[in-house]
């Protein structure tokens, strides 16, 4: 279970939010939303450690997270805005040096299968990733959810860039992975087409 306790954070000398309380049990999704500005990814990059809040708690099975530290850490996947590949290398590299750094499994046959379920055909995994789509190299970062076998997922925005197949794709990968007992968070602006009983909504507001 994962939890916020009174959490708030700050941009400079702008406060985003305050007193933030949330539960995110097994098999549930917490959708962030909020307009720009709001500090959706701010939160999110609180929920993974990578930025400290101004007051409050994250709790991971009731422990602090600060306290927990790397074995937190082992315990999500966090796939923020940007999308975090290496342009020189190709999509098969980039998802197994992710895949490597995090502890999944990394065999090339692995690897092609997860690209493949995100709808990049074989002719562009080979190739920089560079001379890909935007769209393209958003594929190529999601696929390291196909890998994930960590119970948490932190997501920024995970369907900009995204037409309409890669959205299906994505979607039922989440399902797939709340089905298993896993946790997402996410931060859009879009409604996720999931069964409202396993969402939860978070707006922050400025």
């Amino acid at each position: 279970m994962f939890q916020t306790v009174a959490l708030s954070g700050s941009r400079g000398e702008r406060r985003l939010f305050s007193d933030v309380n949330v539960t995110v049990k097994p098999g549930t999704l917490l959708a962030v939303v909020g307009e720009n500005g709001s500090g959706k990814t701010s939160f999110l990059r609180m929920l993974c450690g990578l930025l400290s809040p101004d007051g409050g708690e994250i709790l991971w099975q009731g422990n602090n997270i600060r306290k927990l530290k790397e074995l937190y850490s082992a315990q999500l996947t966090y796939v923020g805005h940007l999308n975090g590949i290496k342009d020189e290398l190709t999509p098969v590299e980039n998802l197994k040096v992710s895949a490597c750094l995090a502890g999944d499994e990394s065999s090339g046959g692995v690897v092609q299968k997860a690209l493949e379920a995100v709808g990049l055909g074989r002719a562009v995994h080979r190739l920089p990733t560079r001379v890909l789509s935007q769209g393209q190299k958003r594929r190529v970062t999601l696929a390291r959810l196909w890998l994930s076998t960590r119970p948490l997922w932190l997501l920024d925005e995970p369907f900009a860039s995204l037409d309409a197949a890669a959205t299906s794709y994505l979607t039922q990968q989440i399902q797939s992975h709340l089905s298993r007992g896993g946790m997402v968070v996410v931060a859009t602006h879009q409604e996720i087409d999931l069964p409202p009983d396993c969402i939860q909504h978070l707006r922050l507001t400025q």
